[in-house]
């Protein structure tokens, strides 16, 4: 099935769909003990992403929200990548939407002059690591990660891609 997906940027006008996108895959999909407590983000995309340089973007199909991805402008010609996530059943290659929003985000990077993307997940997302690595990022340790990388509490897998 070939589906016509369009890519945008979000703000705080978003919020509720992004949470509702993300919440159920943390939680219920994929089991992460986190909550929206944990991610008072959401609740403030302009704040916590736009306004220091960096972006949030959506995959739209129609109207509906099915993927996101985020960046944080970390100084230092750096960003943290977050926020990657594609509603279950737009995943894959055959919609190639995660692919479509990673290459945003990088397009994103190299016309703003950040040349480093860090990111942190979990380990038991193994799909999203052979993701990562297929489009060129090195898995790191945590040690490697720059002093002003912003860690989650639930990531125990870091990677770094250089533009």
């Amino acid at each position: 099935m070939s589906i016509t997906v369009t890519i945008e940027p979000l703000n705080n006008s978003y919020c509720e769909q992004i949470i509702n996108l993300i919440l159920p895959i943390q939680q219920i999909e994929f089991n992460v003990p986190v909550t929206l407590a944990d991610q008072p983000d959401l609740l403030d995309i302009e704040a916590n992403y736009l306004q220091g340089g960096g972006a949030f973007l959506g995959a739209k199909y129609g109207d509906e929200l099915v993927g996101t991805i985020a960046l944080i402008n970390t100084g230092h010609q750096a960003c943290a990548l977050r926020k990657m996530f594609v509603k279950k059943e737009f995943r894959g290659k055959e919609h190639g939407i995660a692919q479509l929003l990673l290459d945003n985000l990088i397009q994103f990077c190299s016309a703003n002059d950040i040349t480093d993307i860090y990111l942190g997940t979990v380990s038991m997302l193994k799909a999203a690591h052979r993701f990562y690595e297929k489009n060129g990022f090195s898995k790191i340790s945590a040690d490697a990660l720059p002093p002003y990388f912003p860690r989650m509490k639930a990531d125990d897998v870091f990677y770094h891609f250089h533009i």
